[in-house]
């Protein structure tokens, strides 16, 4: 996004795994570990606090308890593809909260939008009041 300062994240910071993948693959599932297991401990990065604290208050199931986002990446036959992809998508996580949300201001109604809706509350009322029982005269 231009104007957004990118956060780098050290590579000894990452600790990569490389996994046997789940799945179809025939003999060379087996044989050949190809998936990546990437972790990340958010609380002893290198990361600004601020962005450490939005990570942590994420609502992601990828982020454990002890505060570790933990990725698998296994949709490539190659390792090093693989790689790339979990280290990208640990870029995107942390690009999601590097700038903090927009804080709300609150906005009053304009009169001619209150004076709108105290009209149809009256409206309203007019019609309710006309659903009475009709008395003989």
């Amino acid at each position: 996004m231009p104007g957004q300062s990118a956060l780098l994240i050290p590579a000894h910071e990452i600790e990569i795994s490389a996994i046997r993948a789940q799945g179809a693959g025939g003999q060379n599932i087996n044989k050949v570990s190809s998936a990546i297991h990437l972790r990340f401990d958010i609380r002893a990065s290198s990361l600004p606090e601020a962005v450490k604290e939005r990570l942590l208050q994420l609502r992601d199931q990828r982020i454990t308890a002890e505060g570790v986002v933990v990725l698998k990446a296994q949709q490539h036959r190659s390792q090093e593809l693989n790689r790339a992809e979990a280290v990208q998508r640990l870029h995107e996580l942390v690009q999601s909260v590097a700038r903090p949300p927009r804080v709300r201001m609150p906005t009053k109604p304009t009169r001619s939008s209150q004076r709108k809706r105290l009209e149809g509350k009256s409206q309203r009322g007019l019609v309710k009041a006309l659903r009475g029982k009709v008395s003989d005269q």
